[in-house]
């Protein structure tokens, strides 16, 4: 038997007693389990109880069965002869042993796994990487850090784990890499959490890699974390759907994966706008301008006529404008401040009928006076006609209102359709959409809201009601939303709800005469049981709730963020737990940032810090140098990223005339396709580009797909540069490359395009090349 053999099979060994020692948990966490869920409790808190422990082992459950796939995955030999293996999880020997059988890879007893090196082998003699298919062991690669303490024959040959990582052909889903995480990689994902960690990285640093495995280490080594979760903003739907099954894989589950469109809920942006509107919406200055829409709607500087039961009051601007005062210095938000502006109101425009009515009863009591007086001079003229002077305290009137008269009239006032109008009008309950429909539609609130921006800026935002949201209106809704607060009518009809459901758990307790709940088992303890008893998940309850905050949060492509999209992100971390993963290079969105600087010493003064990734896994050296004279044309003094590998394959260009275009890629993803034998092609184009060419290519080449949720597992995929960030292919087609170019950021755009393959790059171009791929060669 050959050494390599010999060592498949000592590893082999060592595999089959880590799965059963999983499969005998399984069996314990299945019965234990059965044993919870038969367990009806005494108490409610005992159901609560007994919910929350089946969950956990639920979660236990699941963790052991995503141990299927790649369970162990290293192994580190150090020079006092102990040997660690390393995994996706942690397991020990049963008790009462409780031996270290496999160390999880987010353990500091793993990082040696990640970081030693030659240089630094921190007393580790061999690293080996397994690769494994389910159950059992195909491959092993060994590295040798300390020759002198290396056992005889102990190198084995191979290409190493990574280098079969990067060569291997794209799934169109990006899997976990923990196996082959490289020591800055892992240096930055083991930084500590606080404050904003800001990542900068070329084309296939590994970027993305990182910042997932971060949000996994996270929520292993910092409960705090995990009790809120971690939110992981990326840039597109496609994007989301090539990097969903990491986490997952990795038994992370406190994770919710969005775009910053759809972190307002509720909202679905469906409509199109210039990228001009689109850059100014997104400006810091808007944060302004919904603030001054909001103070606009609070209060008045004139005056007020309020008309009840007939009579009209008037409440002049003194008195609003204290009313508006007191309610602002609340600094609560508008629809709750609203409650304390109205009760000062109610209590002016109270005293004012009072008052009104006290003059009424002192004008009748007066009147009442003056006829007594009369009465009593026609009597002393006939004073046979009665005994005596009608008078006495009986017949005073005395024209005051009674105090416990007052809180009926603020009722009244409060129910009457046509004050409540008023106060209505004078500091109205708004909602998010009402008041940027309200702003957006009408020039004047525009122009006293917005009045420092430019004027065509202002026109640009102009629009109709009703005509749509957009991906920027949602970070102004969530900043109106933010001022507005909630409606001052949720507690009541939380209130209520909570009520309904006592008096539903009664009929249940009143009906159940053989129910296994006992009488101690009140009915206000079983409506909390259920309401407490949200079947959701952390991740599905925090994306529902847009005032959830997170323990932390992640950012992808974060350069195309604006600053209005950054103040949204930020209200979701308020503990400004954050990491940031971008490359500034490949920023493509009209309203996106120009340097980390100008977003994070405004948003974050102090409290932000920067590394850099500086290595390229995933991008062949031809690739890089092919897309180089780009990025130097975006900025001569950036620097590309080292390549760690080539690809044996130049990349190319073809020229075409302008209406053969189509035909053109046609014919070269019919020759890309089969040279990857296998392997995915992207073509990458213009957004005006992507239904000619999808459809043209689907009527060519089988396995094509395209359009707004385009599948990235099929063999070719035709993407625009947007859609493409983030994203991997064994092959790309540019097409159309002088189109990219011509659209706002079109030199980011081209060089995203570029730099997408990790094994070969083809440009068609119609009609003369563009200067920055003149290098080329042609072909």
């Amino acid at each position: 038997m050959s050494r390599l053999s010999e060592e498949l099979a000592r590893e082999q060994d060592h595999l089959d007693k880590l799965y059963a020692r999983v499969d005998q948990l399984r069996a314990e966490v299945e019965a234990q389990l059965g044993r919870v869920l038969d367990h009806a409790g005494r108490r409610a808190q005992d159901l609560l109880e007994r919910d929350a422990r089946a969950a956990h082992l639920a979660q236990r459950r699941a963790a052991l069965d995503r141990a299927e796939n790649g369970l162990c995955f290293g192994r580190l030999d150090r020079a006092d002869g102990s040997c660690t293996y390393v995994g996706r999880m942690g397991l020990r020997s049963a008790p009462p042993e409780r031996r270290p059988l496999l160390l999880d890879w987010r353990a500091p007893g793993a990082r040696d796994f990640y970081a030693a090196t030659a240089a630094r082998n921190n007393g580790v003699v061999r690293r080996r990487h397994l690769r494994t298919e389910g159950r059992r062991v195909v491959g092993v690669e060994d590295e040798l850090l300390d020759l002198v303490r290396a056992p005889d024959g102990a190198a084995l040959v191979g290409e190493g784990a990574l280098m079969a990582a990067l060569t291997a052909h794209r799934t169109g889903r990006m899997g976990d890499v923990v196996a082959t995480l490289q020591a800055e990689q892992d240096e930055i994902i083991r930084m500590p959490p606080y404050g904003a960690l800001v990542v900068q990285g070329g084309p296939g640093t590994g970027k993305t890699a990182v910042a997932l495995h971060r949000a996994a280490y996270l929520l292993y080594a910092h409960p705090l974390i995990a009790e809120r979760g971690v939110l992981v903003v990326g840039p597109n739907d496609t994007f989301l759907a090539y990097v969903e099954q990491v986490l997952p894989s990795l038994g992370e589950s406190q994770v919710v994966l969005t775009t910053a469109e759809e972190l307002y809920p509720g909202v679905v942006p469906a409509r199109e706008e210039p990228a001009a509107v689109a850059r100014v919406k997104g400006r810091a200055e808007m944060a302004q301008a919904i603030a001054r829409a909001v103070r606009a709607r609070q209060g008045s500087g004139d005056g007020a006529d309020v008309t009840f039961q007939g009579d009209t009051y008037h409440l002049d601007a003194g008195t609003l404008g204290a009313a508006t005062r007191r309610a602002r210095a609340t600094a609560l938000p508008h629809n709750v401040a609203r409650r304390v502006f109205r009760r000062e109101v109610l209590d002016a425009l109270t005293g004012l009928v009072a008052d009104h009515d006290r003059a009424l009863l002192e004008q009748v009591d007066a009147g009442l006076e003056d006829e007594l007086r009369r009465l009593d001079a026609a009597l002393a003229r006939e004073e046979d006609l009665l005994p005596a002077r009608v008078g006495g305290a009986g017949t005073e009137v005395t024209g005051t209102v009674a105090e416990h008269e007052l809180p009926h009239l603020r009722r009244e006032l409060l129910d009457d359709p046509g004050v409540a109008a008023v106060l209505e009008d004078l500091w109205p309950l708004l909602t998010p959409e009402a008041l940027l429909e309200d702003l957006l539609a009408d020039p004047e609130r525009l122009r006293a809201a917005a009045g420092t921006l430019a004027p065509a800026d202002r026109a640009a935002l102009r629009r109709d009601r009703g005509s749509g949201w957009t991906a920027a209106d949602v970070p102004l809704l969530d900043e109106a939303a933010e001022l507005l607060g909630t409606d001052d009518g949720d507690d009541a009809r939380e209130r209520a709800r909570r009520e309904e459901a006592v008096r539903y758990a009664r009929r249940v307790l009143a009906a159940g005469s053989d129910s296994d709940l006992l009488p101690s088992v009140t009915a206000r303890d079983l409506a909390e049981r259920f309401a407490e008893r949200d079947t959701r998940t952390l991740a599905e309850r925090a994306a529902a709730d847009r005032t959830w905050t997170y323990g932390h949060v992640i950012v992808d492509e974060a350069q195309e963020l604006s600053p209005m999209a950054w103040r949204m992100v930020a209200r979701r971390c308020p503990a400004t737990s954050m990491t940031v993963v971008g490359d500034l290079a490949q920023g493509v969105a009209a309203a996106g940032a120009a340097s980390w600087e100008d977003v994070f010493d405004r948003l974050l003064p102090g409290r932000w810090r920067s590394v850099t990734l500086s290595v390229s896994y995933r991008t062949p050296r031809e690739v890089m140098a092919a897309a180089e004279p780009v990025l130097r044309a975006l900025d001569p003094a950036a620097a590309a990223p080292a390549c760690v590998r080539a690809a044996g394959v130049e990349p190319w260009r073809r020229e075409t005339d302008a209406g053969a275009l189509a035909g053109a890629v046609v014919a070269a993803a019919r020759e890309e396709a089969a040279t990857l034998a296998g392997g995915n092609l992207a073509v990458i184009a213009p957004g005006p580009r992507v239904p000619e060419l999808g459809a043209a290519l689907a009527g060519a080449v089988p396995g094509v797909s395209y359009g707004d949720g385009p599948d990235l597992r099929a063999p070719v995929t035709v993407l625009t540069p947007d859609q493409a960030k983030g994203l991997e292919f064994d092959g790309v087609l540019v097409a159309d490359p002088a189109g990219m170019l011509a659209a706002p950021r079109g030199l980011s755009a081209l060089y995203v395009a570029m730099t997408r393959p990790t094994r070969r790059l083809g440009v068609v171009h119609a009609g003369p090349v563009p200067g920055v791929l003149a290098h080329l060669p042609a072909c």
